[in-house]
C-alpha cells in the first residue's frame, strides 16, 4: 500500500531505467509487478516457489535471489535468464563468511547471472582498518572491479560516477 502510488506514479516516466522492489512478500511483489515494477529483489529463500510463479505470469520480469535459495533450489536452468543470484554481501555476516562469499562469485557467475552490492559495506573498514566515515571509497572501488572480474553482471553502488570511471578503465585495460 505504501509503495503502490509511488509505483503507479512512475509509470512510463522512467525512460526505460528498470524500478525494483526489495520485497520477500510474494502479495507485495506481485501488486508492484502489477504496479509497474520490473525486478523482484527478495533477500529470504522461503518464498522462493511464489516469486518464481509471479515471473512465470509476468514476462520481462526478473528476479534476484539470495545464492543460497539459488542452490537450495537446485538452481533452475529454466529461470537462468530471469534471475540473479546475490552472494549477500554484508548480510549477517562476518569477515570470513563475507570474504568466502566474494571469493566464491567466479563460480556462481558460472551458474548464473550475478548482482553484488558490495559498496559501503562493513567489510572494507574490516579489511583496511579505516576508522573515519566516508574515506572507504578506495576499498569501495576494489570490491566492485573484483566483482566485475570475477564476472558479476550487476554491481551495485553509490558512488555512481567513479566506479564508472573505474570500470571504464579496467575495460581499456
Amino acid at each position: 500500500a505504501r509503495v503502490e502510488p509511488v509505483l503507479n506514479g512512475l509509470k512510463g516516466r522512467t525512460g526505460g531505467v528498470k524500478i525494483s522492489i526489495d520485497t520477500y512478500h510474494p502479495e507485495t511483489a506481485a501488486r508492484a509487478v502489477a504496479s509497474g515494477a520490473s525486478i523482484i529483489n527478495c533477500v529470504y529463500s522461503a518464498p522462493v516457489g511464489d516469486m518464481l510463479r509471479i515471473l512465470d505470469e509476468n514476462p520481462g520480469t526478473e528476479l534476484v535471489l539470495p545464492a543460497e535459495a539459488w542452490k537450495e533450489g537446485g538452481s533452475p536452468v529454466a529461470y537462468r535468464d530471469k534471475v540473479y543470484i546475490d552472494p549477500m554481501i554484508g548480510f549477517g555476516t562476518d569477515r570470513e563468511e563475507d570474504m568466502s562469499r566474494l571469493q566464491s562469485i567466479g563460480a556462481l557467475a558460472r551458474e548464473a547471472r550475478v548482482l553484488v552490492g558490495v559498496s559501503r559495506k562493513r567489510i572494507v573498514k574490516k579489511l583496511t582498518g579505516e576508522k573515519v566515515t566516508g574515506k572507504n571509497l578506495g576499498g569501495n572501488l576494489a570490491l566492485a572491479l573484483w566483482c566485475m572480474l570475477q564476472g558479476a553482471s550487476v554491481v551495485r553502488v553509490h558512488d555512481v560516477r567513479e566506479t564508472v570511471q573505474a570500470f571504464k578503465v579496467v575495460d581499456v585495460m
